[in-house]
């Protein structure tokens, strides 16, 4: 890799995205594959990317990308195809609704792909074309536009300080070419004043907390030998006091009618410690940057970061190094009045503060510099007035007109090999990691569970899953509907687990939306279902401490013991749009099996008194309804939602826990519970499987010893996890309440009381419907002798009237 290109927050080449991981160092080149907007969604909210203007940039490059892949596949007109990118990027706007550069470019994308939708010549494809090549436009554009603001800033702060031969310019935070397409804002400033010869000095802060300013903009100023200073936040005034700064250029994340400017926490300081000097401070935005609608920094809502940012070395991601205990306040940024600023500095010019009158007349440049058709649609509101197309936009559409290929007639389609080999030629990151060409992948379908599809594919190179959701229960058939939508939430929270329990989830590699498709981490050989393993007999020595790690991290981290009210009731809010699978999860666990449903069955006759049993407790029926209350009520933390041992994937060494579709925010119980209630059922089925009377006695009490270990070591991992955040914990106990270890003890045992009680109970659900609901488990059915198999399912179905303890039955 050439030097030139560490510079580059942005890789892309039309299909492919990479963006640079910020929240690593500058010289590690981390990159990270962008295949389409939900990937470009996290990256943006997890600062992967960061800077206003490159946010902007990533988005619409990510939804070019998803498009380019969706192309051949997509049948539905003109206008659906404007449609369907109004919805991505309405999407993509939810991941930092404070950055004014990324609704912009939203807005003018929609408007672009909404007005060529009218137009009787165009297509869905070349709709999708135009909004490709609009997206590659931006890229170029943004860094045309911060030379013009490099360019314009040079000349404005050497009019400001008034001829001077040699500058020491201060800057805070990034605004380099890691915070947009490349160049830079303010940096570009500082990059366009030192190829003059006018920089003597350029001085970064480090940039409190999150360190912008000491891991980008000092590895920036180094990459292009700018001589350079970093100081400390808190040294700035002393600095300026010495006279060792000409002038102060800064970036915004949003600039408002009357000036005001959001930056980086820390801005203001330097503005006003300027201010007080004597010293021209500076702004350096694209207009883009430029918030009209709002008159005054009073109406900009402040985003407050994680307060371990503060309380931790590195941002965060190192060491606590502050006093336990401590509150912390940590906005992301702050507002510097307008009458603080000498000017801002666009890409379409100047704009200085009016001496007399203090004031910034931002909004009305930058209604000044609005094209023709800006006015048009800001007088119109938007995309509600569309009118005919260009000459030069006809003329693409008109040129874009193709025959779809027939074999992808619909925006879904279902995969077989055949058709599974030819998608993967369309997507270049997996072809690349298969190798070699399609003659050399082997492809084999290997799901054997109710839903879905399930691909093994090799090649020369690697190895991936292959994942496809369909339109129905796969186990019923097409009189079942069922949501594609339970794709998005699989790999949504495959990669949520994989954040926090990497080494217990397989890495998703790519995820196609309208296909439904994940393509993910390929378990090899030896890894086999934890069911087919229990089936066999086989013992695995450390199954209870993997699972009972993966279920204390998972949920802990999702919780509100770990989270703030905002971030938990948004991630809940999201997973709330998965209620298709939670409505089957209510219907064949909480319902069915407790009233004549057609999809009922068990082992007949011999169970036909036990499931008419079952629906007449009324008893059970209660409890039953008071856990189904708690299912759909309780938004405990992200569960996964399906956690039996056919979701779970395992060596003698490794476990692996796979299929979250029916993931959600529940209660913590459910999972547990769910896991454990599938380990009793394989202690119950064991001796349908002994060829001879007592042949599996001792792995029958291996499965009960990994059922109470299950238990025991999730609730001592839990309490360790929740024993080492108590000093940056959530909202649910705030240190400042819970300050003494008598409230945190009494708090915790409380806690794993009613989780336990809770569990029992799902567990005993879990166990009841896979008896006589619609869906068993192959511990049972793989029992070939009919009255064999109803003498263990009878003993499980005993077991459940009490389940009195985690010991196990005698």
């Amino acid at each position: 890799m050439g030097e030139e290109k560490t510079l580059e927050a942005i890789r892309y080449k039309r299909g492919s995205l990479q963006l640079l991981d910020q929240r690593k160092l500058p010289h590690e080149s981390v990159y990270i594959d962008i295949p389409d907007c939900d990937a470009a969604w996290s990256a943006i909210k997890d600062m992967v990317v960061r800077g206003a203007p490159a946010i902007a940039v990533a988005a619409a490059l990510a939804l070019a990308v998803e498009l380019v892949h969706l192309e051949t596949s997509y049948t539905g007109d003109a206008k659906d195809a404007a449609a369907f990118i109004e919805n991505r990027l309405n999407y993509l706007v939810s991941s930092r609704p404070t950055a004014v550069n990324l609704s912009d470019a939203a807005f003018k994308l929609k408007r672009l792909t909404s007005k060529a939708s009218v137009n009787n010549a165009a297509t869905a494809k070349a709709v999708f074309a135009l909004l490709v090549e609009a997206a590659e436009e931006m890229l170029k554009e943004d860094v045309l536009s911060n030379k013009a603001i490099g360019e314009n800033g040079a000349k404005a702060i050497l009019q400001a300080v008034g001829g001077k031969e040699k500058l020491n310019i201060l800057t805070h935070c990034n605004t380099g070419s890691l915070a947009t397409a490349g160049y830079g804002t303010a940096l570009g400033v500082i990059r366009s004043l030192f190829a003059q010869g006018k920089i003597e000095t350029a001085y970064c802060t480090e940039t409190r907390p999150y360190n912008q300013g000491s891991r980008l903009t000092a590895y920036e100023l180094v990459h292009d030998k700018i001589p350079s200073v970093l100081i400390a936040d808190s040294a700035v005034a002393s600095l300026i006091a010495s006279g060792r700064v000409d002038a102060v250029v800064v970036g915004a994340d949003r600039i408002t009618a009357n000036g005001d400017t959001a930056n980086k926490i820390g801005t203001f300081n330097i503005a006003l410690v300027a201010r007080q000097l004597g010293i021209p401070f500076f702004v350096a935005a694209p207009l883009t940057t430029v918030d009209t609608q709002i008159s005054s920094g009073d109406e900009i809502v402040i985003e407050e970061r994680s307060k371990a940012e503060l309380t931790h070395a590195f941002g965060g991601a190192g060491p606590e190094v502050a006093a336990p205990g401590i509150g912390v306040w940590n906005p992301a940024f702050d507002v510097t009045p307008g009458k603080y600023i000498t000017a801002v500095i666009t890409d379409r010019g100047v704009i200085w503060k009016d001496e007399k009158t203090h004031c910034l007349d931002v909004g009305g440049f930058a209604l000044g510099t609005l094209k023709y058709e800006d006015h048009e649609e800001a007088e119109f509101g938007g995309l509600e007035k569309t009118e005919a197309v260009t000459e030069k936009e006809k003329l693409k559409l008109q040129n874009g007109v193709v025959q779809h290929n027939s074999q992808h007639g619909k925006l879904y389609h279902k995969l077989d090999e055949k058709a599974a080999s030819d998608y993967i030629t369309t997507i270049p990151i997996l072809a690349e990691k298969l190798g070699g060409s399609p003659a050399d992948w082997d492809i084999r379908e290997v799901g054997d569970g109710n839903l879905n599809y399930v691909y093994i594919v090799v090649g020369p190179r690697g190895s991936f899953i292959l994942k496809q959701a369909l339109p129905y229960v796969r186990c019923v058939g097409e009189s079942w509907p069922m949501t594609l939508e339970r794709a998005y939430f699989e790999a949504k929270a495959l990669r949520k687990e994989f954040e926090v329990a990497p080494e217990y989830v397989p890495e998703v590699y790519y995820f196609d939306h309208p296909m439904a498709a994940i393509a993910m981490r390929y378990l090899e050989p030896p890894h086999i279902i934890l069911r087919k393993g229990l089936i066999d007999g086989i013992v695995y020595p450390r199954l209870a401490e993997h699972i009972s790690d993966f279920m204390s991290k998972t949920l802990f981290y999702t919780s509100l013991l770990a989270l703030d009210t905002h971030r938990h009731k948004e991630a809940a809010a999201q997973s709330y749009a998965n209620m298709e699978m939670c409505r089957l999860t209510e219907q064949v666990i909480f319902t069915e099996p407790y009233m004549e449903a057609a999809n009922n069955h068990w082992t007949s006759p011999q169970l036909d008194q036990d499931a008419r049993a079952v629906r007449e407790d009324i008893e059970l029926k209660v409890e039953v309804a008071e856990l189904k209350a708690k299912f759909c009520e309780r938004t405990q933390a992200l569960v996964h939602g399906d956690l039996h041992t056919g979701s779970v994937m395992v060596t003698e060494t490794s476990t692996k826990v796979i299929d979250p579709e029916f993931s959600f925010y529940g209660p913590m119980a459910f999972d547990v519970g769910a896991f454990i209630a599938n380990l009793f059922l394989a202690f119950f089925s064991q001796d349908g499987h002994s060829v001879t009377e007592g042949a599996r006695d001792n792995y029958k009490k291996w499965i009960l010893q990994t059922v109470s270990d299950v238990w025991s070591l999730f609730v001592a991992k839990f309490k360790a996890e929740w024993d080492k955040s108590w000093d940056h914990a959530g909202y649910a106990y705030l240190p400042a309440v819970y300050n003494t270890p008598a409230a945190r003890t009494l708090s915790q045992m409380r806690f794993i009381e009613d989780l336990f009680v809770d569990m029992l109970g799902f567990a005993a659900c879990k166990m009841i419907r896979r008896i006589v609901g619609i869906a068993h488990v192959e511990d049972m059915e793989s029992i070939a002798d009919a009255a064999k198999r109803a003498v263990c399912e009878r003993k499980a179905l005993s077991y459940v009237e009490s389940l009195p303890s985690l010991d196990g039955p005698a």
